[in-house]
């Protein structure tokens, strides 16, 4: 197994850490390079894409052109996010500007990023239109602010604040008749909030203080253990991601002053905002209905309790077109009527995953998630035989399905813990074998698995009960085998150099991904809970536009994606997100559901393989990972071995296979 030894000093493992494990420096002592190999492209980025949206929305010949533009970020989310992302006025000032709204009437759902109108409100818009021919009572202004919202100015309101726009702003006339049907609606939402927030204060009073500090304390764990999300109570944002947080996160310890949640712990009730009310009931609804990845489908959104009723009531007409016991809508938008549509649906959601393959669609932009059901169709089991075809050819299997190859697999899994052509192991071949099959049948610019490196110190670690020890690990005992095709050099300078070190960053980095989920399977000891870990995925997901914030998907090009996280059972124990299997491009078109369906099948195939092989390993074999670290990777990106005596390594250009990997230097495939 990779990393240190039991017995090495704190001195040499300290002077390990210090040697650089990038592909194209290896063996040269870590920080000393006199720079970035590749800075940041200046175009590249959240901020960037901001204001190139805004430049399109500034030009547009007229002002329903820029809203439209504003609305989708330019083509990069579903219009309805925008829409649930405005504040109570600008929801206002939207329906009576343009008659555009994401409230529906919910005996019959819009798809997700409709813009829609309310039964009535087409008439209305014609009708505005006609009066925007008026001489303007009042000129308002429309923005794009720094956070991707978009923000607008209406009546009785001063200007925007220029520090958090990404430009300027488009001036916005209105009306007599729109700004009578703004105060109209802004009356008719002021009382509906003041009655929704009487009825959460109330329902938060009736759980008592220890039953609201139980509350907190779940929303907390849910915003310690999930994703980075940002969520609007009006203008007020709660976030755990970058800038000023204001929740249990990276950032914040529990417990923290600056957490909202931390700081109502102490306080009664009746002292608490109308805000923080909402908040807690949202939050609370959101994690009963699915744990606490649901709150990600809240991501840019206003967590208000009629937002949250709609996307329950979404989820629940999903969840019924599935055959089984339908659920029933809620008797109304009370927080207990809605608590117990919420826990409906949580138990009806674990049957509905066992029946039909539920996935997430991911707007990395906002970063807002979207949970779908996905149907299988032909084109899935065409790439399924594809994918088989393959894999028989490289591997001692037989079958002309993922499922048939699964089972040869079983029947006889001993070649898993043996030698295997190059390879130390079937496991690794498999794995390998499996990945760059992916990446050639699903025309992707890279794909990738990970793992643990040692199977058995896995097992001893469990039947010990070494929760610690488990914990302890670092990523250097986990593996991720990263497979670019030869035209991915292309989006990194055409070098063979930098795609290996950008293959080994993102190596690194589902390495750590490993290292965050396994503690997630773990009883809640001490040292898990004190662990940094988040809960691990169990359903797959296609990303569209995912170069905006996290700093090594801008930087390597991360745009459209695919992730299918497995459960592998190890000694008795089931470990979900323990494998996964993932797909990126890029650039060009993005994935879609039929990719995702097949992967998740290939997926799948080396997540079986992995329990047989843990079998395998818990009755004495002794399953070890040792490819895909650092030198792997540049060896079979690059066709070159590295000069591990001086870092320096060269660029040759070397040739690379169909398959998508370079062909053995002068070293051979490493094991």
């Amino acid at each position: 197994m990779s990393g240190p030894s039991e017995r090495e000093s704190r001195r040499a493992a300290n002077a390990r850490k210090r040697i650089s494990r990038r592909p194209s420096r290896l063996g040269t002592p870590a920080g000393t390079a006199a720079g970035p190999d590749r800075p940041r492209e200046p175009g590249a980025g959240f901020p960037a894409l901001l204001a190139r949206v805004w430049e399109r929305a500034r030009a547009a010949e007229d002002l329903r052109s820029c809203v439209d533009i504003l609305l989708s970020l330019d083509g990069h989310v579903p219009p309805e996010v925008q829409l649930r992302a405005l504040s109570t006025p600008e929801e206002a000032a939207f329906q009576a500007l343009w008659g555009l709204t994401w409230r529906r009437d919910d005996t019959a759902p819009a798809g997700p990023g409709t813009q829609t109108a309310r039964p009535g409100t087409e008439t209305a818009a014609v009708d505005l239109i006609e009066a925007a021919a008026e001489e303007p009572v009042f000129v308002g202004e429309l923005a794009l602010a720094t956070t991707g919202r978009i923000v607008l100015r209406g009546p009785a309101q001063g200007p925007l604040d220029r520090r958090q726009l990404v430009g300027g702003v488009r001036r916005v006339p209105w009306s007599l008749q729109a700004a009578r049907a703004y105060h109209a609606e802004l009356g008719r939402a002021a009382a509906r909030t003041a009655d929704t927030v009487a009825d959460c204060r109330a329902w938060l009073d009736r759980q008592g203080e220890k039953g609201r500090d139980e509350l907190l304390e779940q929303a907390k764990e849910a915003a310690l253990r999930t994703a980075p999300f940002v969520l609007y109570q009006e203008h007020r944002q709660y976030t755990n991601f970058r800038e000023q947080n204001s929740l249990t996160g990276k950032t914040l310890w529990p417990g923290h002053p600056d957490c909202v949640l931390s700081s109502l712990q102490q306080l009664p009730l009746e002292l608490w905002s109308d805000h923080d009310v909402q908040l807690l009931v949202g939050l609370t609804l959101l994690i009963r209905s699915a744990g606490a990845g649901r709150v990600e489908e809240a991501n840019g959104t206003q967590l208000r309790i009629d937002h949250v009723a709609a996307m329950l009531e979404r989820i629940r007409h999903s969840y019924n077109s599935v055959p089984g016991e339908p659920v029933a809508p809620a008797a109304s938008h009370g927080a207990e009527d809605l608590k117990t549509l919420a826990e409906a649906l949580g138990a009806r959601r674990r049957q509905v995953i066992r029946q039909v393959p539920l996935y997430r669609e991911i707007h990395g932009t906002l970063m807002h998630k979207v949970e779908r059901i996905a149907t299988d169709t032909e084109e899935v089991r065409r790439r399924d035989e594809e994918l088989s075809l393959r894999l028989a050819r490289s591997l001692p299997l037989t079958g002309t399905t993922l499922d048939e190859l699964g089972r040869s697999a079983a029947a006889d899994p001993r070649w898993l813990a043996r030698p295997h052509g190059t390879y130390g192991t079937g496991l690794e071949a498999l794995v390998h074998e499996s990945v760059a099959a992916v990446a050639e049948v699903f025309d992707a610019d890279f794909a990738m698995s990970r793992g643990m490196r040692s199977l058995p110190a896995l097992i001893g670690a469990l039947r010990a009960e070494s929760w610690a020890e488990i914990c302890g690990w670092d990523i250097t005992h986990y593996f991720c085998c990263v497979v670019p095709r030869p035209r991915a050099r292309a989006h990194f300078g055409g070098s063979q150099g930098a795609t290996a070190d950008a293959a080994w960053a993102m190596s690194s980095r589902m390495q750590y991904n490993s290292w965050h989920f396994v503690p997630g399977n773990l009883p809640r000891h001490p040292a898990v809970v004190a662990r940094d870990h988040f809960v691990p995925p169990t359903i797959p997901d296609i990303a569209f536009f995912s170069d905006q914030h996290h700093h090594g998907h801008v930087t390597n090009n991360v745009r459209f994606s695919i992730r299918s996280p497995q459960p592998v059972e190890v000694a008795g124990r089931t470990f979900n997100g323990f494998v996964d299997l993932r797909l990126l491009r890029c650039a060009g078109r993005p994935f879609e559901q039929a990719d995702l369906l097949a992967a998740h099948r290939v997926s799948r195939f080396v997540a079986r393989a992995t329990t047989l092989a843990a079998e395998l390993a818990a009755a004495g074999a002794p399953v070890e990972v040792t490819a895909f670290d650092a030198a792997w990777h540049w060896r079979t990106i690059t066709g070159t071995a590295s000069d591990t005596g001086t870092g320096l390594v060269p660029d040759t250009g070397a040739t690379t296979t169909a398959s998508g990997t370079a062909r053995p230097g002068p070293l051979g495939t490493p094991r």
